[in-house]
């Protein structure tokens, strides 16, 4: 078995500003946004957004209203810590990295090569969402068949 994660879905605190960021971020990553559904399950208090792609489903949430006023923190227990996704080259994050400036993405750490990472060759940008959430786009060279 060859373990494919087949979607994730993030819970942020404001969905309309979300949307605004996501619109934008998953677009640079070849989401077509015409496939983009939304949905309000009340009986769940939950507002959902969905954005599909043949290799990975994203969706953002509302949190439950209890959580509403929470600030996101990804070293608590259950947290995700971040979200990495990785592309086909080095000049794909340089060229990721001006799209992220572009749209407001907070850049944590431009692109380099990262020594302390393991395999070396290991190549990536951090940076966080409008919310928080940290992301990082990555290629490792070591990594072609």
């Amino acid at each position: 078995m060859e373990p494919l994660v087949d979607h994730i879905e993030i819970t942020v605190r404001d969905v309309e500003t979300a949307v605004q960021f996501y619109d934008q971020f998953l677009a640079l990553l070849g989401y077509d946004l015409n496939l983009k559904s939304r949905a309000l399950l009340e009986e769940h208090e939950k507002d959902v957004v969905t954005y599909e792609h043949p290799k990975l489903g994203f969706t953002i949430t509302s949190p439950l209203k209890v959580f509403a006023h929470e600030k996101i923190n990804r070293r608590k227990p259950g947290a995700l810590h971040h979200l990495a996704f990785k592309v086909e080259s080095r000049s794909e994050v340089d060229r990721l990295y001006l799209e992220l400036e572009s749209i407001g993405a907070n850049i944590i750490s431009p692109p380099r090569v990262y020594p302390e990472f393991t395999p070396p060759g290991y190549y990536a940008l951090f940076f966080k969402d409008p919310e928080g959430i940290k992301y990082e786009i990555v290629y490792n060279s070591d990594s072609e068949t």
